[in-house]
């Protein structure tokens, strides 16, 4: 964990400092309650998917339940179908990712936003759609999860408009890094990513407590090498082991009553 995450957490413990409660950045939950030893997985998709039978046979044989935040376009995919029919089939949750995966601020410091509130409401209503398409009800999973796991307070806002609450990633660790491509600088190996998440839950005081670890379902091909959904299952079993459950994001963010 470099320096830069470690503050970053350490400044969102300061916020909250009730472990009961979810943490929070500029509006969005990015960690749920650190009272006990529980954590969710989360995976994103928007054009590809090539480890998710890894991914979803690792789950189904340790009965790991995950959230899946698609994009409309992976919806749509009719390459992506089968993919989508087994997250459900397999019964884990499924969440919008936006439809067309919009940047939608710069990555500046601050960042300057790039999309109007009726581009960000027409862009989830789509995207809600195609979920439809798939669950009943997609508010039944009521969080969105932004693209590029970029936002703004502008977009937490808009979200909250939209009868949903923005989501993100718990920072201190470098999974949310293995979409990255070979020729990449700032590529990072699986193994590297790995001992990233159990240097945390060994370092950090809470551990991975109230998680939400976040992972890709492909990173397209020209990622050819050192997959981080290969080393997944050796990674499960390691949480596991350390005395950790995995549970639904609608269970780990559920209010308390």
């Amino acid at each position: 964990m470099n320096r830069r995450s470690w503050l970053a957490c350490l400044a969102l413990a300061a916020i909250s400092p009730d472990k009961s409660l979810p943490l929070r950045d500029r509006g969005a939950i990015v960690r749920g309650p650190r009272d006990r030893k529980r954590l969710s997985l989360v995976f994103t998709a928007d054009r590809y998917a090539e480890g998710s039978r890894t991914i979803l046979d690792a789950l189904a044989r340790r009965k790991i339940p995950a959230a899946c935040f698609l994009t409309g376009r992976f919806l749509r995919d009719p390459e992506a179908r089968a993919v989508v029919a087994r997250i459900k089939d397999d019964g884990h949750e499924i969440g919008p990712h936006s439809d067309q995966h919009l940047l939608y601020a710069s990555w500046e410091r601050p960042p300057k936003l790039l999309v109007s509130r009726d581009q960000f409401l027409a862009d989830l209503r789509v995207n809600d759609r195609e979920i439809a398409g798939f669950v009943r009800d997609p508010r039944r999973l009521p969080y969105f999860l932004p693209p590029f796991e970029h936002y703004t307070e502008e977009i937490v806002r808009w979200t909250a408009e939209a009868g949903r609450l923005l989501i993100n990633f718990t920072p201190g660790t470098l999974s949310h890094a293995d979409y990255m491509e070979d020729d990449n600088p700032r590529f990072v190996a699986a193994g590297r990513i790995v001992d990233s998440i159990l240097g945390f839950e060994r370092d950090e005081p809470d551990g991975l407590s109230g998680f939400l670890l976040l992972m890709h379902l492909g990173a397209g091909p020209r990622r050819t090498r050192d997959h981080l959904h290969d080393r997944l299952p050796g990674l499960l079993d390691s949480i596991q082991a350390r005395g950790y459950e995995f549970i639904r994001v609608s269970e780990l963010l559920r209010p308390a009553t």
